[in-house]
């Protein structure tokens, strides 16, 4: 009893579920893509993926809970090592692709924390335009970052609880604000409901009005679901988990999703895509600061505030905004920084790496593989740099770019987990799908829904002749693949030369 005692219970789990996979900025952007439209396609990820997908990662989680190898081992003892490695590199490089968006969006946060409203567009320096002076302030940031992590200073990840608190706090001010607004105005909508058709197909955004583009919208909701790795160890941890586990996955499902949809719809109800949206200035890198700002020039205008008055509240509530994101952002990449690189040098063989790979300096810190990971992501923001995209299309081509690679590792996961229900010889001491057919569904529907969202994402530009975005989300996951097999063809190339010795 007292082992039970100091397990999880249905809603402490289903909190921790909530916190590692809802994500405040993912309501905003689906907004501007898709307005109302995106509700009807977070729901479908939800039951096509997230709950799925989740019960498969418990699953794996409870199965080598005693493995030090993590993703890999999962992999390898269900398919091989070749795959493993190929799965566990893609998932890697996801956050390599990752460190390059953030590293130039984060200066969106600090332009809001700073001046209460995104100026990146008008920032230059030394004969630099915004879309070059980004990226390159990037490079700056990532080689600062590299330094201090590597140094071993834990300490700086306690800004994420922080800035995770921060965030928290938008979410309510999110509710409470909209529903202040929607009661002062008489109940009126700002984006007006023009039909069912509205809650799945009718998007206010010209570039998402063709049935391509729409299911091209269905990677969006993947990511918003992404994190989801996070519960695999919770199973073991959980009290009663045969009963509790499912039913807590398919409440926070639940929950999400209904959190995803009722934030797009409170967006709505202060916010005019056509008036608010519809400007050159605002792209996916700034439309959460924007409709932020919004809100609180709505709430000082339904207080009565002068319009300037009002102004001066929006621009405040994007300070507050700006500042909580940046601090969520920072804490959150300078434990990336490591800690999936560490999983992928620690986790796979040692003979795969450099000897230096494999050294750790200041608190098991992985200094010398964190440089060349620093080296890799400055070169990539190099090449964004000198690009010559607009603000809207650079900031477009990051978020693509990132939403395939983090989602594609996915389909390496569901397709192991096909073979590890296969394997009679791995033991499973907690089961979602006890019999096989049901895994092997389970299976195909995850893998079939992420390679169709991100089918349809690649598809997109290349139908409008936008071969340009084509080439850079598809170049970062290929380019990483080639290595891996590279790497990997060498490494039993080195075994089979040691053997004949």
């Amino acid at each position: 009893m007292s082992t039970n005692a100091k397990k999880l219970t249905l809603v402490p789990l289903v909190l921790m579920v909530f916190t590692s996979v809802f994500g405040f900025s993912n309501i905003t952007r689906s907004f501007y893509l898709m307005g109302y439209g995106a509700v009807i396609w977070y729901i479908l990820a939800a039951i096509l993926f997230f709950i799925p997908f989740a019960f498969m990662m418990a699953e794996f989680g409870t199965a080598f809970k005693d493995e030090k190898g993590g993703i890999y081992t999962w992999m390898e003892r269900s398919v091989g090592p070749r795959f493993a490695f190929a799965g566990v590199f893609m998932w890697y490089t996801s956050y390599v692709i990752w460190m390059v968006n953030i590293s130039s969006s984060i200066w969106v946060t600090v332009s809001n924390m700073l001046f209460g409203t995104d100026t990146t567009a008008e920032w230059h320096l030394l004969g630099f335009e915004s879309a070059q002076l980004l990226p390159l302030l990037g490079i700056l940031w990532m080689i600062g970052v590299t330094y201090i992590g590597s140094k071993g200073l834990k300490q700086i990840t306690k800004v994420t609880s922080v800035g995770g608190t921060a965030v928290a706090c938008l979410n309510l001010f999110l509710l409470f604000g909209a529903l202040f607004v929607l009661i002062s105005n008489g109940g009126q909508l700002a984006e007006p409901v023009q039909g069912i058709s509205s809650f799945y197909t009718n998007s206010p955004n010209a570039d998402y009005t063709s049935m391509i583009s729409i299911l091209s919208f269905v990677v969006f909701a993947l990511f918003a679901y992404g994190g989801i790795e996070a519960v695999a160890g919770l199973a073991e941890k959980t009290k009663n988990p045969e009963k509790t586990f499912p039913r807590a996955i398919t409440i926070s499902a639940i929950v999400i999703s209904v959190g995803y949809a009722i934030g797009i719809f409170l967006v709505g109800t202060f916010t005019n895509w056509g008036a608010t949206l519809s400007g050159e200035s605002t792209h996916l890198g700034n439309v959460l600061y924007v409709i932020m700002n919004n809100l609180g020039y709505n709430i000082g205008m339904a207080f009565g505030l002068s319009q300037a008055a009002a102004l001066d509240l929006g621009m405040w509530v994007c300070r507050f905004v700006g500042l909580s994101m940046f601090l969520a952002l920072s804490g959150a990449f300078f434990t990336l920084t490591y800690s999936p690189l560490k999983q992928l040098v620690q986790g796979t063989p040692k003979a795969l790496w450099p000897k230096k790979f494999t050294q750790s300096k200041h608190d098991d810190m992985p200094v010398f593989a964190m440089w060349v990971q620093c080296f890799i992501v400055v070169a990539f923001l190099t090449l964004l740099a000198f690009g010559g995209d607009l603000m809207a299309a650079f900031f477009e081509k990051l978020t693509n770019m990132t939403n395939v690679a983090m989602t594609l590792p996915y389909m390496f996961l569901s397709i192991a987990y096909i073979y590890f229900k296969k394997n009679q010889d791995i033991k499973k001491p907690f089961e979602v799908f006890k019999r096989y057919s049901s895994a092997l569904i389970a299976g195909i529907v995850v893998t079939f829904t992420v390679g169709f969202a991100n089918f349809f994402t690649l598809l997109s530009p290349v139908l409008d002749g936008d071969y340009g975005s084509f080439l850079w989300m598809v170049a970062g996951p290929a380019l990483f693949s080639v290595i891996a097999l590279v790497m990997y063809g060498s490494y039993q190339k080195k075994g089979k030369a040691n053997s004949n010795l």
